[in-house]
């Protein structure tokens, strides 16, 4: 499936692409959806400051150089302390059946987390960046198009494909905080490291999906076909980035196109 993008009067668009975008999108209102999903292939600025600005962009390589190196200490260092034989699930509730938690149980919490992550990237995907704002909230509507928005509008700059490490660092906090409070340390933090495998992966089949080049009948190939789709056919639905195992189970995969017999 080709990309169909709009073919647009620079100077007659709904908004004025000589300034930051950002502070014009809320205004757009009821057409801000229409707007929104109308794809263009030039990079989109949105703050008048260049060192905001610079914060909101960044290279695909920057997410596993900086977050690799904190993947591999957390799971060094939680596996150190699941050796030592004193880590019990639920101590905190009961001691009576708290459940000890061996080095050999490693491996399975680590897949869990990654498991964790992509069911969370599929939620995401689909209720917080695909909400439709209300026609009459500017600030709602300034917030989806920054959260993903943007992404919908200019699918090819690839200066926004990745989550630049300023914002993903607060959100990478508030997960491994909430999984430190939720379990044991060694228990939370190996969940934690395998969800952001999870993440790093994800981040880097989405920069591929869109500029690279799988192989015709390869899984990336069927994935680029999937996401192809998803933004330039059928935004509401297709949500899985990595895999369209969520889709399958929540009822959201695409239409299948129709195919024309050959007699």
């Amino acid at each position: 499936m080709e990309p169909k993008l709009k073919v647009v009067d620079w100077d007659k668009d709904l908004v004025d692409w000589q300034k930051p975008l950002l502070w014009q999108v809320g205004h757009l209102g009821e057409k801000y959806d229409e707007w929104v999903h109308q794809p263009v292939t030039r990079p989109i600025r949105l703050f008048y400051s260049d060192f905001i600005e610079a914060l909101t962009k960044t290279v695909w390589y920057s997410v596993p150089v900086i977050w690799m190196p904190l993947m591999l200490y957390l799971s060094w260092s939680h596996y150190r302390t699941l050796a030592q034989g004193d880590v019990r699930l639920f101590a905190s509730f009961t001691t009576e059946y708290s459940v000890a938690m061996p080095k050999s149980v490693f491996p399975g919490l680590f897949v869990l987390g990654m498991l964790l992550w992509s069911l969370t990237e599929y939620l995401l995907h689909r209720f917080l960046f695909h909400m439709k704002p209300p026609s009459n909230s500017y600030y709602l509507i300034t917030l989806h198009f920054i959260m993903h928005g943007q992404h919908h509008k200019a699918p090819f700059d690839e200066s926004r494909l990745v989550f630049p490490p300023a914002p993903a660092s607060l959100v990478i906090a508030f997960f491994y905080t909430a999984l430190q409070l939720l379990l044991p340390e060694a228990v939370g933090g190996t969940v934690f490291a395998g969800g952001l495998l999870g993440y790093v992966l994800y981040d880097m089949t989405h920069y591929y999906l869109h500029f690279g080049s799988p192989h015709k009948g390869s899984y990336l190939y069927s994935m680029k076909a999937h996401h192809v789709k998803h933004h330039f056919a059928h935004q509401k639905s297709g949500f899985g980035i990595s895999t369209k195992f969520w889709d399958y189970i929540f009822h959201t995969l695409m239409p299948e196109e129709p195919h024309l017999k050959i007699q």
